[in-house]
């Protein structure tokens, strides 16, 4: 139990250090646009303080942060080109944690999800 805990735990720190990678590696001009656009949807999401899938609603309220947050991480991390990978991968090894930002355009975003669903339920209704 202490080692799958330690195991989680070692996850954790490098789905944080690859959020910092990403947060450096998406202004660089070597990295396309599409892959940009993917990395500021994932940091975006990342830094949100509101979720998609609320964390009250249970098993479906941590989906989000177990599942669409490393993946939209990991295949941005497949786009992004190696060289600039590394580059940035020393970089953030280097650098001193820093606070975490936070979106609030994003989180509007994700509100306005809500509402615009909330409305189609609505419409449907009446």
């Amino acid at each position: 139990m202490k080692q799958q805990l330690a195991s989680w735990q070692q996850r954790a720190r490098q789905l944080k250090q690859h959020i910092s990678i990403l947060l450096l590696a998406w202004r660089d001009p070597r990295v396309p646009w599409y892959v940009k656009a993917l990395a500021l949807c994932t940091l975006g999401y990342a830094f949100s303080p509101i979720d998609l899938i609320p964390d009250f609603i249970p098993v479906l309220g941590y989906l989000d942060d177990l599942l669409l947050l490393p993946l939209g991480i990991m295949l941005t991390i497949r786009l992004i080109p190696a060289d600039v990978w590394q580059e940035y991968s020393l970089k953030a090894q280097q650098s001193q944690p820093q606070a975490k930002p936070v979106s609030y355009v994003a989180a509007g975003l994700i509100i306005g999800l809500w509402l615009g669903a909330a409305w189609l339920v609505f419409r449907s209704i009446w």
